[in-house]
């Protein structure tokens, strides 16, 4: 009975720093997708050099340890003279981290969208940039829902990397529980209890969209539209 009082104490804690988490999250997927959307057009429209420049972008954010970017935006940005907050230090790195993994998934939405649509859409009249715009990328964003989702489930667990540079998320809140009551075990089986009911209820949320963007008669046996 007395942990479940403990357990009952805590959550207002503990929702705090979910709120928080989720924050990050929304922040990161934001970021993700505004630089990797570019990126991913940028290697499979682009120039050379831009194909280049994407790759080498890539290879870089996800080679390095997610931990790692993490400390060397929050302490080497500081060196530069930009004295910038945890909480937007952990969304610079973590962001553009998510940002090359998710230009790989719209790069391989966009390339699964037959070529045939860009002539055609060529040949009425559009622009290379207005066939990207409104025949391209639509079909491409659904496609990308599936894998997408899978990067949701990453990007909120790490979000608790955050808790390493003094952000207050739900593990940092719950170190400070842990500090005054001296029951760990109980504290972080709740944080993963509440991590699994927001990787859960995302990538339902996710799925249900997937299914109401789906278009009838559109997909073929390669997966194409």
């Amino acid at each position: 009975m007395e942990k479940l009082i403990l357990i009952w104490n805590s959550l207002p804690f503990l929702l705090k720093g979910t709120l928080v988490t989720l924050e990050l999250t929304f922040l990161l997927l934001a970021l993700g997708l505004l630089v990797g959307i570019p990126l991913a057009l940028g290697q499979v429209y682009g120039r050379r050099g831009v194909v280049i420049f994407s790759s080498i972008y890539e290879q870089i954010f996800r080679s390095i340890p997610a931990l790692v970017l993490l400390f060397l935006f929050f302490f080497g940005l500081s060196l530069l003279g930009l004295n910038i907050s945890a909480f937007f230090s952990a969304i610079l790195a973590l962001g553009l981290r998510s940002s090359a993994y998710q230009s790989q998934i719209f790069r391989g939405a966009i390339q699964s969208v037959r070529e045939g649509q860009m002539v055609a859409a060529r040949s009425v009249g559009m622009s290379k940039f207005q066939a990207i715009r409104h025949v391209i990328l639509p079909q491409a964003l659904r496609l990308s829902i599936p894998a997408w989702s899978n990067e949701y489930s990453i990007v909120v667990k790490d979000t608790s990397l955050a808790y390493a540079v003094g952000v207050i998320e739900l593990v940092r809140e719950g170190r400070y529980i842990i500090v005054r009551t001296f029951e760990p075990m109980l504290i972080y089986v709740t944080i993963a209890l509440i991590y699994l009911v927001l990787t859960y209820a995302g990538n339902k949320l996710l799925g249900y969209l997937e299914e109401k963007s789906r278009i009838p008669g559109f997909a073929t046996e390669q997966g194409k539209i």
